[in-house]
């Protein structure tokens, strides 16, 4: 069965009573109504705002069997002006037609034999109340939402901002303090030297990529009879102390050089010497005296490794001295180790960091060895920064890395050992 009943308002009130009064004569739950009632009025405060009417349509149709509910059908469609709200912004959902009529299906419970419709009670008004309370809280909480997410999208907007200038700050930060290790670090160098029949270079690579050196230093200089003196320093430590700590070293062994101190003698003294002014030094120290015009070689060291030889002819050799480094007890080297480098000849001389990357010394000695071979007709240049290339494929103890190559010039078509050559400082 089906009955179908359609009346016009052009107030709210007229509405709201209309709409409560059927809402209460089909027996609907004290929710229903309420949620009924407000829905209702809601989509109609629209039109009734800008001064148009609405029809309210019912339909009700009963369960053809006895027990079964029937179903209220509310139709609320505008007859001028306004506009429907979201049916999500209403305490119970509509379905908009595309007249913009609203239309509600409200499950009616089943007739009871001997009810009656009873008018509306004052528990109907205090819920419609409470909820036009809690639909106003949700529209001032909605536009809370979007201001928030408006102000969230332009805070992120400078955010963005602000994180591309530091970028841009960062990044010229990052060249200039890469350009200011690097001239520190030419500056704790020595400068390149020019010596008929010999081919020097050098490698070093810090532990840490933002220090521009740690305790692993070189030195090499001509002294006044013509040969030329190499000290390779590796100082405990890493960072700026421990360069400190090898700067010392090096210029002490350079002024004893000058001043004309006999090889042996320079490490213990050098210990002599700084041992009062700084308690907590201890550094390895490997000396190394070269005639250019006969190749006669002469090492002294202080618990330094042993340096490398690979011969022209491919055989190869550690030249051991011993001795005891600076700060270490009775600190000095125990004599002098004396070969000779003949055409083509390759010393290299280098700190642990080098051969102890996988925390290993002797395997990381017959490592160097086979590097070495690998690289030795290479330019000179060339060969320090391949030998370390090879050796620090893995690293397990990372640790500033030194390697400093000294070649005799081969001789030419003549029989003459080979001219004059610029020292490069490979990296």
């Amino acid at each position: 069965m089906t009955a179908t009943d359609r009346h016009r308002f052009s107030t709210g009130a007229d509405l709201r009573a209309a709409v409560r009064r059927l809402a209460r004569a089909h027996r609907l739950p004290v929710d229903a109504r309420g949620r009924l009632v407000v829905a209702v009025t809601a989509v109609a405060s629209v039109v009734f705002d800008a001064g148009g009417a609405v029809d309210l349509e019912t339909t009700v149709r009963r369960a053809a069997e006895p027990g079964r509910p029937g179903l209220l059908a509310v139709v609320c469609r505008p007859l001028g002006g306004g506009e429907q709200p979201a049916p999500a912004e209403l305490p119970l959902p509509a379905e908009v037609g595309e007249d913009g009529a609203a239309m509600w299906r409200v499950p009616l419970p089943p007739p009871t034999p001997g009810s009656d419709a009873a008018e509306p009670g004052p528990e109907d008004e205090a819920l419609e109340r409470e909820l036009r309370y809690a639909m106003a809280r949700a529209d001032a909480l909605a536009a809370d939402h979007r201001r928030l997410k408006h102000e969230l999208a332009e805070t992120n907007s400078g955010v963005l901002a602000l994180y591309v200038q530091l970028e841009e700050r960062d990044e010229k930060l990052r060249r200039a303090h890469g350009k200011t290790l690097r001239e520190l670090e030419d500056a704790l160098r020595p400068p390149p030297l020019a010596i008929d029949g010999l081919e020097l270079a050098v490698h070093y690579a810090p532990a840490g990529t933002d220090a521009p050196t740690g305790g692993d230093l070189y030195d090499w200089f001509t002294l006044p009879d013509g040969s030329v003196h190499i000290t390779v320093v590796d100082a405990l430590g890493h960072g700026v102390t421990s360069t400190r700590s090898a700067l010392n070293v090096t210029h002490a062994v350079r002024t004893l050089a000058l001043e004309g101190h006999r090889l042996e003698s320079i490490i213990a003294r050098t210990d002599e010497i700084l041992l009062p002014f700084d308690r907590e030094l201890m550094a390895t120290v490997q000396l190394a005296r070269l005639i250019p015009g006969t190749g006669e070689l002469m090492l002294a060291n202080g618990s330094h490794p042993p340096a490398l030889v690979v011969r022209a002819g491919g055989a190869h050799a550690y030249l051991e001295a011993r001795g005891r480094g600076i700060g270490f007890p009775m600190a000095g080297s125990d004599g002098l180790l004396r070969d000779r480098l003949g055409p083509g000849d390759l010393l290299v001389l280098y700190t642990d960091g080098l051969t102890e990357s996988r925390k290993d010394p002797l395997e990381g000695e017959a490592r160097l060895v086979r590097a070495a071979l690998r690289h030795v007709r290479r330019p000179t240049a060339e060969v320090p920064g391949a030998v370390a290339a090879d050796m620090h494929t893995l690293i397990l103890h990372p640790d500033d890395t030194l390697a400093l190559a000294v070649r005799v010039a081969p001789r030419t078509g003549g029989g003459e050992v080979g001219g004059r050559v610029s020292v490069p400082r490979a990296r």
